[in-house]
Parts: C-alpha cells; structure tokens; sequence
C-alpha cells in the first residue's frame, strides 16, 4: 500500500518550487495596484448605487401611475 502522506510531500515541494519562479510585486508596484483596486472599486459602487437608486425610482414611478391609491 502506498503511503498516502508521500503525495501531499510531493505536491507541497512542487508548490514550494513553483512559487519561487514566480515574480513577485515590489512594494510600489503593489501599492499602487491596491490603489487602482480602491478606485475601481468605489467607482463601481457608485455606479451601482446610482443605477440602483434610478431603477428605484422608476419603477415607483410607474407603480403610482398605474395604481395611484398606492
């Protein structure tokens, strides 16, 4: 029977050995990349918020058109 704790040994080396050909970001490089990730992250919630705010108010719209009871 094999022993089952040999494969994780080989797939942990393996992973050691790959990560260590990868390029890693220089701390400018990386914080300059967070900070494209914030500002993309607040424009989309703007526009999120924004489209959510006007489909709100249109289908409002609407509702009291149809039912003005409402």
């Amino acid at each position: 029977m094999a022993n089952p704790f040999r494969k994780i040994r080989i797939f942990a080396g393996e992973t050691v050995t790959e990560l260590k050909k990868a390029s890693w970001p220089t701390v400018p490089e990386l914080r300059s990349s967070t900070f494209v990730v914030m500002v993309a992250i607040l424009l989309l919630g703007g526009f999120i918020t924004l489209s959510d705010f006007s489909v709100y108010n249109v289908v409002t719209f609407l509702t009291k058109l149809v039912r003005p009871d409402s």
